[in-house]
């Protein structure tokens, strides 16, 4: 029998962890951002340092996007860590990474790589991570470990 739990951990994973993966990749990743987001809105150089990539990256209203960008970071992470709206926490911060991917990280990548390697160091970049873990939590949800679980209960009996 210990076999056959085995064999099954090690295919499909466990049903009974999964909330605490959740709660883990939430927590966390609520955390980088909402610490992100605080340095570049009240840390001057971090402030500047986000202006200048803005600047560099030719967004329009640079100045206004840079408080913009931080106070999704910080209010969106904030509301991940505890698991408050993260369906919409989530979709924002998947959107300013999506944003963060398009007009900076792909203009780093090298010119005149093969696919393969574009892809790899496509890959590579922590932003495409960050994109594929908000893709999942708003996929999965925010665990039962979650004001949103609580407050679902309590709304849809």
């Amino acid at each position: 029998m210990e076999w056959e739990r085995l064999v099954r951990f090690v295919l499909l994973g466990s049903d009974d962890l999964e909330p605490y993966a959740i709660l883990l990749v939430r927590v966390l990743l609520g955390l980088f951002f909402a610490i992100s987001g605080a340095n570049k809105l009240f840390v001057a150089s971090r402030t500047q340092a986000m202006y200048k990539t803005l600047v560099e990256a030719r967004v329009p209203l640079p100045r206004l996007m840079t408080y913009l960008v931080s106070a999704v970071e910080l209010v969106g992470g904030c509301l991940l860590t505890v698991g408050f709206l993260s369906t919409l926490a989530g979709a924002a911060l998947l959107v300013n990474m999506l944003v963060a991917v398009l007009s900076t990280n792909l203009a780093a990548i090298p010119k005149g790589l093969s696919p393969f390697n574009w892809l790899g160091d496509f890959l590579y970049l922590p932003e495409v991570l960050y994109l594929l873990f908000f893709i999942w939590l708003i996929c999965s949800g925010p665990g039962k470990y979650s004001v949103d679980y609580w407050l679902a209960g309590k709304l849809l009996r």
